[in-house]
């Protein structure tokens, strides 16, 4: 037991993991599954939860446990060597679960339990847990002929390495490119705050001037805030072509896609779909691929005039400033120009106001407030020193969920924003197993001796997150495949996220969150109602871009072609046709690093981010009714949507919370696009 990744009595050993550590742990759990399933496959026992599904239970939440560490240190604090033993325990672990979900006899017994008389007498969940493994067996292709088995086996093990590649592809590319800006003169229009993060980048690598890297606190208020269009033109353009032809030979992602998209679509004709589309919405809330593509037309009928009429004033004010051709990296800046016109305030101006530790303390506040918590910081080793650990207790101090905080961009580390699952809530022999969370993001990390400073945009994705976080860490479910947001549909996965976005909105909660970093001045209500007055500044092109990414997602597995002499270049050429307002320049390979739907589980349920938002807006719309920070509303979401996790379908708790099912007009309202 001295290996580190084998440790379950505790929390993980961060401070003790080593890549050397990875294949023993990952060999000798996967040797102690795979003697596990040879004994309850040749049992002559009668299949029940106890004897069979649970045992199963078991073992895949101590492998799981050790490899949601090894996942999450590879995306944190990667180095070749992290990575090597990785993706070398990736393709081992790929390999194990083929043969898992192929094993006809596993799947003979699941179907024994499920159509047995003893069925009736398991608890909803566990009868939950047992027709998802049915249907996930079907999906592994355990009903395939033994001569396809291995050709199905051999896909899914290609795309798993695949998905890893490109990932890392964008993450070498993104790491690699640093521009160094020698001139300060050069930087006029952007923060102090942006320029002095730029010095201080140069300086660590022992050069002169101001470094700029396509880390997005360093990239971003380029693009916003640069009244040098040659610089926001030099970024855009190594941004914009990030993994691609026009990058570096070895990171371009251009075959992957084709061959991702190929395999996929195997895949998916040897289980008897069309298309990878529909093996796609095998599990998720929505039936078909027409019933999402008429979804997200409906939404772009809706929201197309909105956005052109942003467009035509983007336009006319771009004009103002003499940018007579607006290109794409033109856009953010001069819609902050205007934004600032309009409204009178900044982004820059709003972003003094929310130093870190104010934030954390008013999304900490509401949580407690409305579910009946508190959130306490506690010690736990790290990965990292920028890391830190919290417990969540109950209403009389006692511990039910822990969480990891990993705020700010560097690098070695992927980026975006995301939460993940460390540990799951589970009954075991000596009691309840208490779930812990990673919460994960890239904002800017302090500088000159100053707190971090988050924007208003930072504050929104810091509670999108800790949404998600809630969804895992406030489960009830005793049993490990559906609590917390296991066993949840994808398209659903975004609701707990999503509605917790809404409380960045409510002065009553914004407003204790504040303090400037200068004065300790809280955020003037004048400032906010101009913020809440621009909320839905360019919602209409924000909206159509989504429908854009959508589509363009939907149809790639769904109508394309990975055979024919179509691209996908050429396909989001065709969706821009349609639901486009602003064109990026050709040479634009937005494509190679959509690492949502090529790496990140996305695939054919990218449309989730729109569709749980008409969820979510319909949920806060009871909190709208009954007070932002209302006790009532709180609980019935806690005990309806968090605490149920995926022991039932999503539109059975949102209609046991909402008491109907949702409408399309909330989200609408929220975006101001209502006439």
């Amino acid at each position: 037991m001295s290996n580190p990744l084998l440790y379950v009595a505790g929390l993980p050993k961060f401070d003790e993991v080593k890549p050397e550590h990875i294949s023993p742990a990952i060999d000798s759990l996967i040797a102690e599954g795979r003697a596990l399933v040879e004994q309850l496959a040749t049992s002559t026992e009668v299949p029940t939860w106890e004897n069979f599904a649970l045992k199963l239970e078991d073992h895949s939440e101590k492998l799981g446990r050790a490899w949601s560490q090894v996942g999450h240190m590879n995306a944190v604090v990667n180095s070749p060597e992290l990575r090597e033993a990785y993706n070398e325990n990736l393709a081992k672990l790929t390999d194990y679960g083929s043969d898992i979900s192929q094993d006809e006899r596993l799947y003979a017994k699941f179907k024994a339990i499920q159509s047995g008389g003893d069925f009736a007498k398991l608890t909803p969940t566990q009868q939950t847990i047992i027709n998802h493994e049915v249907r996930d067996f079907k999906l592994g292709g355990a009903e395939l002929p033994a001569n396809e088995k291995a050709r199905f086996k051999a896909v899914s093990e290609e795309l798993s390495k695949l998905g890893a590649k490109f990932e890392e592809n964008i993450l070498d590319n993104t790491n690699d490119f640093k521009y160094i800006v020698e001139n300060v003169a050069d930087l006029a229009g952007l923060p102090e705050d942006a320029i002095e993060a730029a010095a201080e980048s140069a300086k660590a690598d022992g050069k002169e001037g101001y470094q700029f890297s396509l880390h997005f606190p360093s990239y971003m208020p380029v693009l916003q805030y640069a009244d040098n269009r040659a610089l926001r033109e030099t970024l855009y353009r190594a941004y914009a072509t990030r993994a691609s032809e026009l990058s570096k030979p070895e990171w371009d992602n251009t075959a992957l896609i084709s061959d991702i998209l190929k395999l996929k679509q195997e895949e998916a004709r040897m289980l008897g779909f069309k298309n990878y589309a529909e093996l796609s919405l095998a599990t998720k809330m929505a039936d078909t691929p027409k019933q999402v593509t008429d979804f997200l037309d409906t939404l772009a009928k809706r929201a197309k005039p909105y956005a052109e009429k942003d467009m035509r004033e983007l336009l006319a004010y771009a004009k103002k400033l003499g940018i007579n051709d607006l290109q794409a990296w033109d856009v953010a800046y001069v819609s902050e120009k205007l934004r600032e016109e309009k409204y009178a305030f900044s982004d820059q101006e709003v972003k003094q106001y929310f130093p870190e530790s104010k934030v954390l303390a008013g999304l900490f506040k509401v949580v407690e407030t409305i579910f009946g918590v508190q959130v306490r910081k506690a010690e736990a080793p790290l990965w990292h020193a920028d890391a830190a650990f919290y417990a969540i207790s109950d209403a009389q101090n006692k511990p039910i969920a822990y969480f990891y905080l990993d705020l700010y961009a560097r690098n070695n580390k992927r980026g975006g924003a995301w939460m993940d699952e460390c540990i799951t809530r589970r009954k075991k022999a000596n009691g309840i197993e208490l779930p812990v969370a990673y919460l994960t993001c890239n904002f800017s990390a302090p500088v000159g001796g100053k707190p971090a400073l988050f924007t208003h945009d930072e504050v929104i994705t810091m509670f999108h997150e800790f949404g998600h976080g809630l969804h895992h860490m406030l489960t009830q479910v005793d049993d490990y495949s559906v609590s917390g947001i296991k066993g949840v549909e994808w398209d659903a996965v975004e609701l707990p996220s999503q509605f917790m976005e809404n409380f960045c909105w409510e002065w009553e909660v914004l407003r204790h969150m504040t303090a400037h970093v200068e004065t300790g001045a809280q955020l003037p209500r004048e400032l906010f109602d101009k913020m809440v007055a621009a909320k839905n500044f360019q919602a209409g092109m924000q909206t159509v871009r989504q429908i854009e990414f959508s589509l363009f997602d939907m149809r790639l597995h769904g109508e394309f072609d990975p055979n024919g002499k179509q691209t996908a270049l050429d396909l989001i050429e065709q969706v821009r046709d349609e639901v486009a307002v602003v064109r990026p320049p050709k040479w634009n390979r937005f494509p190679n690093s959509f690492s949502h739907i090529f790496a990140g589980g996305y695939a054919a349920g990218y449309y989730s981010y729109k569709w749980a938002e008409v969820l979510s807006a319909d949920a806060y719309s009871l909190f709208e009714e009954m007070g932002t920070l209302s006790v009532e509303a709180g609980s019935r979401f806690k005990n309806e949507v968090l605490a149920k996790g995926g022991s039932r379908p999503a539109m059975e708790s949102f209609v046991a919370f909402r008491g109907r099912e949702p409408s399309l007009d909330a989200l609408l309202r929220h975006n101001g696009m209502t006439t």
